[in-house]
């Protein structure tokens, strides 16, 4: 992480001794590779890429605001930009809108399903460690007190679909990604 900033410096040098605005272009945030034990074959294929994208209406920098309807999710950046990922969301009936903050953020979480979940599924475990085979995946991003979570996932086929209990998923690379660069008390805005 130093050598990139080491460089991005270097690269702003670079960009304000010859004038050129070109060079500027790399100090923005870029899409990070994902480290290799998160990489899956199946999310290579068919994968919703990640990219920086035009984005100005109006949200600070570092909002995260999901379009439930687009089925993405923009982190803001500011300058007019944000970085957009895929996200499979709530299918019919489990839809929501409205904002809520990060309250907390947990690497391989441990997944409890709800009581409600439960009634609808009783073949559900009651209780499943963190690790591959847990849906919450790689990372969790947990919304208010509510029992909804931005989360990576074992089902990575899902991703760009409406399937989820309500949640929001991403790539475990997607959400690795998300998770290095939001706090926790970001805001985040769910559209439909």
């Amino acid at each position: 992480m130093k050598t990139v900033f080491k460089i991005a410096l270097a690269a702003a040098a670079v960009a304000l001794n010859a004038g050129s605005a070109q060079a500027f272009l790399f100090l923005q945030p870029q899409p990070q590779p994902t480290p290799q034990h998160l990489a899956s074959p199946a999310i290579e294929q068919g994968a919703i890429p990640r990219e920086v994208v035009a984005f100005d209406r109006g949200y600070a920098p570092g909002t995260i605001v999901v379009s439930t309807s687009e089925r993405r999710l923009y982190l803001v950046m500011g300058n007019g930009q944000a970085l957009r990922y895929g996200v499979g969301v709530g299918r019919p009936g489990f839809e929501w809108s409205g904002t809520q903050k990060v309250t907390r953020k947990a690497e391989w979480p441990d997944w409890t399903p709800p009581a409600a979940m439960l009634k609808r599924r009783p073949d559900l475990p009651r209780f499943m460690e963190g690790g591959e085979d847990n849906p919450l995946g790689a990372r969790a991003l947990y919304l208010g007190s509510s029992i909804y979570r931005i989360h990576g996932s074992n089902e990575p086929h899902t991703i760009g679909q409406a399937v989820s209990s309500g949640c929001i998923r991403m790539t475990n690379e997607d959400v690795a990604d998300l998770y290095e660069r939001v706090k926790v008390g970001a805001t985040v805005v769910v559209l439909r």
